[in-house]
């Protein structure tokens, strides 16, 4: 099963991502997490160090290519592929590969590609995998996301956050993406103020499955550098997420 999270930059999508992530480990599965975001904050979400990205390795083969140190008869994806699976870091309850971004500027349409490949490659050696797209369309235009089971897309209150959301729904049918389910998560809603926003969500046609509220907790991990992960149980967003996650896991059985 592959679930994305998607939508306006800003929305907390990371937060959310990590917390899925969070609530997936104690289902007893092989979980891969994938921060596809060049703007990388999963890994601080997690807890997790990372030293090498896919656009390093990408930037390396380059150099080695171009120094002459690849043997011309060699396949470059295969050097590729080796290089990737060497830099996923693994814990004990989940792994997880950054694609980071190339070195300089340009397109990181390559990055993309190689996006496409690598969650063709891992889909049958995990049983779930979890990406945290860039933020906005671009993963759509660039149908990083096209094999995608479940497009979760994360707003807050913003009019723009929904508009967002929106857009993604509608582009994914005028490119012909297919997600087998897509649904919106509300982030950072206000206790006694959120009905306002889910009528402007039901308005636009779209399927809101779970609702995170604001938490100073949150704020003060995000302040301080704090991994989302050591969240307390007790922690609200921590358990609206869990069953967004038991939602989702019902969906797909």
């Amino acid at each position: 099963m592959i679930i994305a999270v998607s939508g306006k930059g800003g929305t907390g999508k990371s937060m959310i991502t990590s917390l899925i992530v969070r609530s997936l480990k104690s289902c007893g599965k092989d979980i891969l997490a994938i921060d596809a975001d060049p703007d990388s904050n999963l890994p601080e979400a997690l807890g997790i160090d990372v030293e090498k990205t896919v656009g390093d390795v990408r930037e390396e083969l380059k150099k080695d290519t171009a120094a002459g140190n690849i043997p011309k008869e060699s396949n470059k994806w295969d050097i590729l592929d080796y290089k990737i699976m060497k830099s996923i870091v693994e814990t004990p309850d989940f792994d997880l590969l950054v694609m980071g971004r190339p070195e300089g500027s340009g397109c990181y349409c390559a990055v993309n590609n190689m996006l496409r490949k690598i969650i063709e490659t891992l889909t049958s050696n995990y049983d779930i995998i979890v990406i945290d797209t860039e933020a906005g369309l671009e993963h759509l235009s660039r149908r990083t996301t096209q094999n995608v089971d479940i497009m979760l897309v994360v707003t807050d209150r913003s009019k723009r956050g929904i508009l967002t959301a929106k857009r993604i729904d509608d582009l994914s049918g005028e490119l012909d993406i297919s997600f087998k389910k897509m649904y919106l998560i509300l982030n950072r809603a206000i206790p006694g103020k959120e009905e306002e926003t889910i009528k402007k969500i039901d308005e636009i046609g779209l399927n809101l499955i779970g609702t995170v509220y604001e938490d100073e907790t949150v704020a003060e991990y995000d302040i301080e550098g704090k991994p989302l992960m050591d969240l307390p149980d007790d922690s609200a967003p921590v358990i609206a997420v869990s069953e967004i996650v038991s939602k989702i896991l019902n969906l797909i059985v």
